[in-house]
C-alpha cells in the first residue's frame, strides 16, 4: 500500500473529478498540499499492519485530515460531498486491497481477511472523523460571525427605515392638514415623499434579494456569469440613458457559472451607484464592467469589476466606502437619492459566498470589485474566455 500510495490518491483525485465534478486543479490546489495527502495513506497502511496503532494517536496524519477539512471548507463544500470524497477513498482503498489478496503467493485466512478490511474501514473513518470535526468547526465559526455582523446590519437597518418613516409620516401629516400655502411648497413635500418611499422601496428590495442568499447552494439559479452581467446592464440601461452613461460590458468573460441573484444584486449596485455618481461636467460618461479569474496564493477566485469615470470618492473618505449609511460627499450628493446601504451589501453578499469587496482609485477612475471563489462544476473551463 505504501508503494502504490501515489497510484492511489491519483485514483482517488481523478474519482472526486469524476463524481463530484471538480477541476483537477482544484481537489488538491497547493503542491505541498498534495505532496503530504499520501500521509493519509501512510497512517492507514499503519493501522492495518500494527493493531496497536491508532490513527487518532498519528498527529501528523490527523493534522493533515484537518487541513484537508479546511480546503472542502474554503472551497465551500457542504458535508455531503466531504462524505462522498472519502466514500470514494474507501472504494478506491478496498479495491487496492482487493487486489492485493487476489495477487497473494501464499493461502491467507478469511479471518485475516476480515480483520484487516476491519481496520481499513476504522482507518478511513477516524480520519474522515477528523477532516469533518474541523470543517464544522471552521463553519461554526463562520456562521458565528455572519450571524454579529446581521444583528449589525439590522440595528442599524431598523433605525434607517424609522427614520424615513418618521420623515414620510411628517410630510404626509403636512398635506392631510392643508397648512401648505404654495404649488412649489406642496411639491417639495411630494417629492420628499417620493424619494423616502422608493429609498424605502429599494431597500426592501435589496432584503428580499439577500434572503434568496439563505437557500442551499444546490437548488440556487445558476447561470453564466456573462448572463448575470448582461441582466444586471439591462435592467440598469434605461437608468443610465436618463443620466447620460453608457454600460459598456467587456469582451473576454471567464466560463463559470454563478448565483444568479447573489451576483446580480451586487452587480445592481454597483452600476446603479456608478450611475447616480456621474460627473456632469464629463461630456463622455460611462460604466464598465469586467471580469477574470485570478489565481494568487490559494485556490482560483472569480473577480467582477465596476470601473467608471464619475465623480469619485474624497481621499478621506474611502476608508468608510463600506460601511453601512456611509456615503462620499460631494458638491451634489444632497440630489443624488440612497440609502448608503449599496456597498455594505455588496461587501455582506460577497463575503457570504466566501468572497471579498474592495474598491480602487487610479487616473481619475474609480473601479469598485467583489471576488467569489471559482471553484465547482462548470467552473473547469474557467480559463477560457466568453
Amino acid at each position: 500500500m505504501r508503494e502504490s500510495r501515489l497510484d492511489l490518491i491519483n485514483r482517488w483525485l481523478t474519482r472526486i473529478t469524476e463524481r463530484v465534478q471538480l477541476d483537477p486543479n482544484s481537489v488538491f490546489p497547493s503542491e505541498e498540499l498534495l505532496d503530504h495527502v499520501p500521509l493519509l495513506v501512510d497512517g492507514i497502511a499503519s493501522c492495518i499492519e500494527n493493531p496497536a496503532l491508532s490513527i487518532g494517536a498519528d498527529a501528523p496524519v490527523i493534522a493533515k485530515a484537518m487541513e484537508l477539512g479546511a480546503l472542502r471548507h474554503s472551497q465551500g463544500f457542504d458535508e455531503y460531498q466531504i462524505l462522498k470524497e472519502f466514500e470514494i477513498l474507501g472504494g478506491v482503498m478496498f479495491a487496492f486491497l482487493t487486489r492485493t489478496v487476489r495477487d497473494l503467493d501464499q493461502p491467507c485466512e478469511n479471518a485475516d481477511l476480515l480483520v484487516c478490511s476491519h481496520r481499513l474501514f476504522n482507518a478511513i473513518t477516524l480520519i474522515q472523523q477528523a477532516t469533518i470535526v474541523h470543517y464544522q468547526e471552521l463553519l461554526r465559526e463562520r456562521v458565528k460571525e455572519r450571524e454579529s455582523r446581521l444583528r449589525g446590519f439590522n440595528q442599524a437597518l431598523s433605525h434607517e427605515m424609522k427614520n424615513r418613516l418618521g420623515a414620510t409620516m411628517g410630510a404626509a401629516e403636512i398635506l392631510a392638514l392643508g397648512e401648505v400655502g404654495s404649488a412649489d411648497e406642496r411639491n417639495q413635500i411630494l417629492k420628499i415623499l417620493q424619494r423616502n418611499l422608493a429609498s424605502m422601496r429599494a431597500t426592501i428590495d435589496n432584503l428580499v434579494e439577500l434572503s434568496r442568499l439563505d437557500f442551499d447552494a444546490r437548488q440556487a439559479r445558476h447561470v453564466p456569469l456573462r448572463s448575470a452581467v448582461a441582466e444586471s446592464a439591462r435592467q440598469l440601461r434605461s437608468f443610465g440613458e436618463q443620466s447620460g452613461v453608457r454600460i459598456e460590458i467587456g469582451e473576454d468573460f471567464p466560463v463559470v457559472e454563478v448565483g444568479a441573484a447573489a451576483i446580480e444584486l451586487c452587480l445592481t449596485n454597483l452600476i446603479s451607484n456608478a450611475i447616480k455618481y456621474h460627473d456632469r461636467s464629463k461630456s463622455d460618461r460611462w460604466v464598465r464592467i469586467a471580469a477574470e479569474v485570478e489565481r494568487v496564493d490559494g485556490p482560483p477566485r472569480v473577480v467582477v469589476r465596476v470601473t467608471d469615470n464619475g465623480l469619485g470618492v474624497p481621499l478621506d473618505e474611502r476608508p468608510r466606502l463600506f460601511e453601512q449609511f456611509f456615503r462620499a460627499t460631494h458638491e451634489h450628493t444632497g440630489e443624488i437619492e440612497g440609502t448608503g446601504l449599496g456597498l455594505s451589501i455588496v461587501r455582506e453578499t460577497a463575503k457570504s459566498l466566501g468572497g471579498s469587496a474592495w474598491a480602487e482609485f487610479k487616473d481619475g477612475e474609480s473601479i469598485f470589485a467583489f471576488s467569489i471563489p471559482s471553484r465547482r462544476g462548470a467552473d473547469a473551463e474557467v480559463t477560457a474566455p466568453a
